[in-house]
């Protein structure tokens, strides 16, 4: 009887064992995943309206400009915090990707923020040397204007959206809570090609700004959502101002699903049209 009871244990032990190995290398597979294929992003805030949405959820390719200590996830977990560069710090450089390429005007691409860390997402509008200005809410780069058409009136309802209850901002407003939220939609052409959407809802301060000059090495970007957008344009205390290439994280080319809800998880509250939804 003990002979059988300790190869009973000694079987238990080794089905253990066998099942910590497998959750050990899933956890390893996903993390490669997440760090060299595709990293999930989901957007929390509506600055990159109507392109994105609160509650898009999308995987961002990581491939598409290759890698840098960007590419690398941060750690926080309880006491341990461990940032991407400690991580990843040895992949390329401020002028230098590992498998690199360049971005392209009219891009949608998830960054780190120059200086908090976290992870941004916005259009490219400005490449190394260009000189980027807004001018009674048209952009101009290199002093030519992005050309800019009436495309309708965007409309939402006036309730809180997302984890963080946010309310959306209105042309018409202020309007009471489940009215009709508006908002000018236009079609901007960047001077590639790229046309998308952008939103306005009136004359903003942000709406005219010097001239920016982008260095080298460093990208422009701003949100789709011009006047309800933290991007570019600020450059000063924590501004996103001009963004390193290494910071480059990767491209958002398509929706996977969307919740109109206050969590992913309340699936009556799904956006079935945004389901595999390519973006422009």
């Amino acid at each position: 009887m003990a002979a059988k009871s300790g190869a009973a244990k000694s079987g238990a032990a080794a089905s253990i064992i066998e099942t910590l190995k497998t959750i050990v290398f899933a956890l390893l597979i996903a993390g490669a995943f997440r760090t060299i294929l595709f990293q999930p992003f989901y957007i929390p805030s509506g600055s990159m309206k109507d392109t994105l949405l609160i509650g898009d959820f999308l995987f961002v390719n990581k491939m598409a400009y290759g890698y840098s200590f960007a590419s690398c996830p941060s750690i926080n977990i309880g006491p341990v915090n461990i940032d991407a560069k400690d991580i990843c710090g040895w992949v390329g450089g401020e002028d230098n990707r590992l498998f690199g390429s360049a971005p392209e005007r009219g891009d949608i691409i998830v960054f780190r923020h120059p200086k908090t860390g976290e992870d941004y997402i916005k259009r490219l509008i400005g490449l190394p040397g260009d000189r980027v200005q807004v001018k009674d809410g048209v952009v101009y780069i290199n002093d030519v204007a992005a050309p800019q058409e009436d495309a309708g009136t965007f409309h939402e309802v006036m309730e809180r959206q997302g984890p963080q209850g946010l309310l959306p901002s209105c042309a018409n407003g202020p309007v009471g809570m489940g009215a009709d939220c508006q908002s000018q939609r236009l079609r901007e052409t960047l001077p590639n090609g790229v046309s998308h959407d952008i939103l306005n809802i009136g004359d903003q301060p942000q709406d005219n700004t010097p001239v920016y000059t982008v260095p080298e090495g460093h990208y422009f970007f701003m949100g789709d959502n011009r006047d309800n957008s933290a991007d570019s344009r600020w450059l000063t205390g924590n501004g996103v101002g001009f963004v390193p290439l290494e910071n480059l994280i990767g491209r958002a080319d398509r929706v996977i699903f969307s919740s109109a809800g206050r969590s992913l998880l309340q699936f009556w509250t799904w956006r079935p049209d945004r389901f595999f939804k390519a973006l422009d």
